[in-house]
């Protein structure tokens, strides 16, 4: 009998309603990319419907394999443990084939669509300011992978040279260092008269919204620069065109990660501790968690008074995250090594 495929886009899931709602929409859009197939998404955790919703949507349909691809812009903790884990206990649990694809990495399109959206910021802004006297910050989302960290510099050298900025660094929003304030202060003493501060995310939410918060912090404190807050990525045609890389990649069986400086394969200078760590989620006891919450009416200001779990940045034995979880549980975690970092590395605060 042949196979009936199925995609899956796997997210990680946000308590910010427009979050969710743009993933959605990126998952709407793959559907009518790829009409041959039926596409659901689901989440690891905040929103509904978790990973196991979707597939049981797509079992369902009859579809007897899933190409499964994570919507995350790097492989670190998520998309390479928590998301492989639901999919393999699912898989084992019903027999479904799941064949799980790569993140979106260092892409062609990815840098394209990255450039675009600084660029519609440069041109929102007005001026006539050469680029060669514009800074450019790149906001990565931070992870204790150093591997995903570097991704995010590499992003930043690209769009550097490909678009002749003067200079160029690389701050992160949580979790490793240097966080965006600190950073930023730091980029105001080379001179430059404007900065453009550009959030490699795929969509919006507390910490986006804290990036530009943080921005906004320094602009005050140093009238004389121009900060240009640029847009976040979305949905824009060449994300969609390497998700839909991925997908087809995944069918073709295409799937390896590129595992050479992965810390829990390699001993990463400064993360000998983590290699060959059992792969496991520690999403499982807040699957679906702050769904559907509507205190803050989409604009989630990350410290929810009326759930149980807090999930504005906590750590566990020196390995910080960007939730938190008012009871104690044990994550597998080795201690993050710079945890102690004076640039970092705890989450953004309001």
């Amino acid at each position: 009998m042949a196979q009936k495929l199925g995609v899956m886009v796997c997210g990680h899931g946000s308590r910010n309603r427009k979050a969710v709602a743009e993933f959605a929409n990126l998952a709407r859009h793959l559907g009518e990319a790829l009409p041959d197939y039926p596409v659901q998404h689901g989440y690891l955790e905040f929103a509904n419907p978790v990973l196991r919703d979707g597939l049981d949507n797509l079992r369902s349909q009859g579809v007897t394999r899933v190409l499964a691809v994570p919507g995350m812009l790097f492989a670190a903790g998520h998309a390479k443990n928590d998301i492989p884990s639901v999919l393999n206990t699912y898989a084992a649990e019903t027999g479904l084939q799941i064949d799980y694809g790569k993140e979106l990495g260092i892409d062609r399109r990815m840098i394209n669509a990255a450039g675009a959206r600084i660029l519609q910021a440069l041109a929102a802004a007005g001026g006539d300011r050469p680029m060669h006297e514009t800074m450019l910050v790149v906001v990565g989302r931070g992870s204790s992978d150093p591997d995903a960290n570097s991704n995010a510099a590499k992003v930043m050298r690209m769009l550097w040279e490909g678009l002749g900025f003067g200079w160029g660094e690389t701050v992160y929003s949580g979790v490793t260092f240097p966080l965006v304030e600190p950073g930023l202060r730091h980029a105001v003493r080379l001179g430059f008269r404007r900065i453009v501060v550009f959030p490699y995310f795929l969509f919006t939410g507390v910490l986006v919204n804290r990036i530009y918060q943080h921005t906004d912090l320094v602009a005050a404190d140093h009238p004389e620069v121009e900060f240009v807050k640029a847009p976040y990525l979305n949905d824009h045609p060449d994300v969609i065109a390497t998700f839909i890389e991925r997908v087809r990649q995944t069918g073709a069986g295409d799937t390896a990660m590129n595992c050479g400086l992965c810390k829990y394969r390699a001993r990463v200078l400064g993360f000998e501790a983590d290699v060959g760590l059992a792969q496991q989620s520690h999403h499982h006891h807040v699957e679906g968690i702050g769904a559907g919450c509507t205190l803050c009416e989409g604009e989630c200001t990350g410290v929810c008074q009326h759930e149980a779990h807090d999930h504005g940045g906590h750590h566990h034995s020196g390995h910080h995250h960007d939730h938190d979880h008012a009871h104690s549980h044990d994550h597998h975690h080795p201690p993050y090594p710079h945890a102690d970092h004076p640039l970092g590395p705890k989450s953004l605060k309001r």
